[in-house]
């Protein structure tokens, strides 16, 4: 099944595609890497002192949620005050970042997919718009998976957004527009594969297409400007000069 435009479409999506915003899980990488969790608890336990269960992240609301989201729920459900978190949390974003990338180093990915189509999809989006990382990961460990899946050449230092720049997706997207040199909103599109990827875009003034690559079906997306089953769909849902 090729795009489909989402309820929230308008005339106002015929505007060209100046800037578009990638997420990576779910959207450009499908596989399950519980290299995260285990990063972040340890990191946890470094700066809060609290060695928590291996399921301490999947008990609460992460789907979509920035890293520094995700770890303040869960230092919330473990009665951790927000004093406490926001007082650490920068030094935690150092640490999970340094734990992630020395247990990558010592890991077999060749089982890692990126998904169908993705490094021909992205060549040619490249020539005709501007792409770039908006992802709750922390830059360090985003540009890693990047450089493992071979896509990283297409994704431009400087540029785009991450987990530890803000806590919010909205402030991402800010963020992201800023670093591209102000693109309007209008002209911005974001790529997602969760409900809070195209609630996050809608908050930011910017348009979404949603991918059902992940979790999420196309009813779970129905609010997305577009919704794409593959990624080679792109091509079809964003209006490209």
């Amino acid at each position: 099944m090729g795009p489909a435009r989402g309820r929230r479409a308008t005339s106002a999506l015929d505007e060209p595609a100046r800037l578009v915003l990638f997420d990576i899980d779910g959207t450009l990488f499908l596989t399950s890497d519980p290299l995260v969790g285990r990063a972040t608890l340890d990191a946890i336990e470094e700066v809060w002192g609290l060695r928590l269960p291996p399921d301490a992240i999947g008990k609460v609301d992460h789907p979509g949620q920035t890293a520094q989201r995700i770890t303040r729920l869960v230092l919330e459900a473990a009665g951790v005050d927000d004093e406490q978190i926001d007082a650490g949390l920068t030094r935690w974003c150092v640490l999970v970042s340094d734990r992630y990338l020395g247990l990558l180093a010592e890991s077999d990915t060749s089982h890692w997919q990126a998904a169908p189509g993705a490094a021909e999809t992205l060549e040619e989006l490249s020539r005709r718009t501007r792409i770039v990382l908006m992802t709750g990961n922390p830059e360090p460990i985003a540009r890693a998976r990047m450089e493992r899946l071979g896509l990283a050449r297409f994704f431009q230092e400087g540029q785009g957004a991450f987990g530890c720049d803000a806590e919010d997706r909205v402030d991402l997207i800010r963020d992201a527009r800023e670093r591209a040199g102000g693109v309007p909103a209008d002209q911005t599109w974001a790529v997602g594969d969760t409900p809070r990827d195209v609630e996050g875009a809608h908050a930011a003034g910017i348009h979404c297409v949603g991918i059902t690559l992940g979790r999420f079906d196309r009813d779970d997306l129905r609010d997305a400007d577009a919704i794409v089953g593959r990624f080679t769909d792109l091509l079809g849902a964003l209006v490209l000069v």
